[in-house]
């Protein structure tokens, strides 16, 4: 018997939710309220600890699950005979069928720089839609906007000519996260990834050095670790060798003993010990080569390499940016059927409405936010961040390419006030509330 597939497509979108979204769509049906024209934000309580913004991504992935989202007969089969639906009402079917997203949504944009309390995504559709939809869109935006953040801090540190290489495949949470993974660290400023499928579907060219592997086979079936730059070098004279698998010093000393013309390699990369002492000493040996730097990199590690004099002219980064401190992006109801809601719970707080975000900038810099009602309009200096960017379940954005969200990201990144951009007790933004959006929030109170 084959294992069953679990590898995502489009078709599985529908089913690709918790339980309690299909059950609570029913139980609306039931009531009579399905229909109810619904608004849900999604947002953070708080920043992870040490980070004090956030960048904002993966909207493009949810508009595309949004279109895409319909239920097949057969799916509407599997769920009836589960026995979970058998009191359903039996109009909860005839819901299903048919496209199933036919409402508006209203976003930042990709790259933006986003706090705390603020909606990166509104959802404004029918209450049984803007319900089912919960699960995926915090998955798509949760990952990549996490994934961003970390992948702008990193080229924070490294500066404007560092090469920065996404190596997180293979510690990523799942081949699907991998891919959303390189998208996300090559939109926030990452040159290219080594994962060859996310590379190739975003029209990028992937990248790569080579692993211990090769230098130890080729050495123990030639004669040693030369051999093994030798005939990498041969057919992949772009990839930079990989020194540190025997003695980091020797393999420089050896290849800086090389004649000019066989000394043609796109450079070298340590993995392991005393990075900050190799890189200097390497550079010492190869002043004209590349120096490539990897081995469970963060943006501490990065900052405090530079601090103690390292020669880096790229990073190689895969553990620390793919995983880490998990964005605990909510997604919470503020207004059914014109009514604001909110929630009460205490330290669960959320603010009542559907709301919008104006942005205060003086000379290129944040000076702050202003959470306010769609309703409010923009004081003198203000821009409003969320715009619709789907309507009556259609797209009604642009798709847009990553050299624009990289240059995005950077100057998001770069108007924020040193304190913010700090690796060590950042401050952030808390945002002043509109004076309509206070009174609203003190009538629920």
């Amino acid at each position: 018997m084959l294992h069953p597939s679990l590898t995502v497509s489009t078709q599985d979108y529908s089913l690709l939710t918790d339980l309690y979204e299909l059950t609570m769509g029913a139980c609306y049906v039931g009531e009579g309220i399905a229909d109810k024209p619904a608004s849900f934000e999604l947002f953070v309580r708080r920043l992870p600890q040490s980070y004090g913004y956030l960048i904002a991504m993966g909207l493009a992935q949810a508009i595309e699950y949004l279109e895409q989202l319909h239920f097949s007969s057969e799916q509407i089969q599997q769920l009836q005979q589960l026995g979970i639906f058998d009191h359903a009402p039996p109009e909860f079917w005839s819901v299903l069928e048919g496209k199933v997203f036919t409402g508006d949504v209203w976003a930042m944009s990709e790259g933006t720089a986003a706090f705390a309390n603020e909606p990166l995504l509104r959802v404004e559709a029918p209450l049984w839609q803007a319900q089912l939809v919960e699960t995926y869109l915090l998955n798509a935006i949760n990952y990549q906007t996490l994934i961003a953040t970390r992948a702008a801090r990193m080229r924070d540190v490294a500066g404007e000519t560092a090469k920065l290489l996404e190596f997180g495949t293979r510690r990523a949470f799942s081949p699907q996260a991998s891919l959303w993974a390189a998208r996300a660290a090559l939109a926030a400023g990452f040159n290219s990834t080594s994962n060859v499928a996310a590379a190739l579907k975003l029209g990028e060219v992937p990248s790569g050095t080579m692993a211990h592997s090769l230098v130890m086979a080729i050495g123990a079936l030639q004669g040693g670790e030369d051999d093994a730059f030798t005939a990498f070098n041969r057919y992949f004279p772009q990839a930079p060798l990989l020194i540190d698998t025997y003695d980091t010093v020797a393999a420089a000393e050896r290849l800086a003993s090389l004649p000019a013309e066989e000394r043609q390699f796109a450079g070298v990369r340590i993995d392991s010990g005393d990075i900050a002492v190799l890189s200097q000493k390497v550079r010492s040996l190869l002043p004209d080569t590349a120096i490539f730097a990897s081995g469970d990199l963060d943006e501490w590690e990065m900052e405090r390499l530079l601090i103690e004099g390292a020669m880096i002219d790229g990073y190689g980064i895969g553990t620390k940016l793919v995983t880490g401190t998990p964005m605990n992006g909510v997604y919470k109801l503020v207004e059914i059927d014109g009514v604001p809601t909110c929630k009460q719970s205490a330290s669960k707080e959320t603010f009542p409405g559907r709301k919008q975000v104006f942005r205060r900038r003086q000379n290129g810099k944040l000076q702050g936010d202003r959470l306010g009602l769609m309703t409010d309009s923009p004081e003198d200096g203000e821009t409003p961040l969320l715009e619709k960017v789907m309507a009556q379940g259609e797209s009604a954005m642009s798709v847009e390419p990553l050299d624009t969200l990289r240059d995005r990201v950077r100057q998001a990144t770069l108007s924020l006030p040193d304190a913010l951009r700090s690796l060590h007790d950042p401050d952030t933004i808390s945002v002043q509330l509109s004076s309509q959006l206070d009174q609203l929030n003190r009538n629920y109170q």
